[in-house]
């Protein structure tokens, strides 16, 4: 999935409450991933977690971008998730959010990479979304992990 709004600029110094305030604007939303019909569906834990957990801090350089750029791809990455993975619950402050346990998709997207204005490629990042099965039977968007930029070598 190509991101072609670069909404997010700069690496070192991104505005996370901008990208809080973003996502804000999702939540009430619901999607439907298309390998399996599910639909989930955007709350309010959504916006602080993605932008102040403990793996988002963690995140540098061009992770952090992709992160952060991400979020307005919200709809299309849960469209496109694949590989679903259900794990139980296991912490005690989830216990009402993730009270079913939780779910882990695959994701990838491409973020342009200028140079004078001019596009000169694609950097193409995986990810993980994370979506809590909450008390209430509903599966909600609760994080984007393990983004990582893909490395390719050149065919010889």
């Amino acid at each position: 999935m190509l991101i072609n709004d670069i909404v997010f600029k700069g690496k070192r110094n991104i505005n996370w409450d901008e990208v809080k305030a973003y996502i804000k604007g999702f939540v009430g939303d619901f999607y439907q991933i298309e390998e399996n019909a599910e639909i989930v569906y955007i709350g309010n834990e959504l916006p602080e977690e993605y932008t102040e957990s403990e793996s988002r801090k963690a995140l540098m350089g061009a992770n952090a971008k992709a992160k952060a750029n991400a979020a307005v791809a919200i709809p299309e990455l849960i469209q496109i998730a694949t590989n679903g993975e259900y794990q139980e619950n296991f912490k005690e402050k989830h216990n009402k959010s993730a009270k079913n346990g939780w779910y882990r998709y695959d994701v990838r997207f491409a973020l342009p990479v200028y140079e004078s204005n001019i596009l000169v490629r694609y950097n193409v990042f995986s990810a993980r979304l994370l979506i809590n099965y909450a008390e209430n039977g509903k599966k909600y968007l609760y994080d984007i992990l393990a983004i990582k930029k893909e490395t390719s070598k050149p065919q010889q």
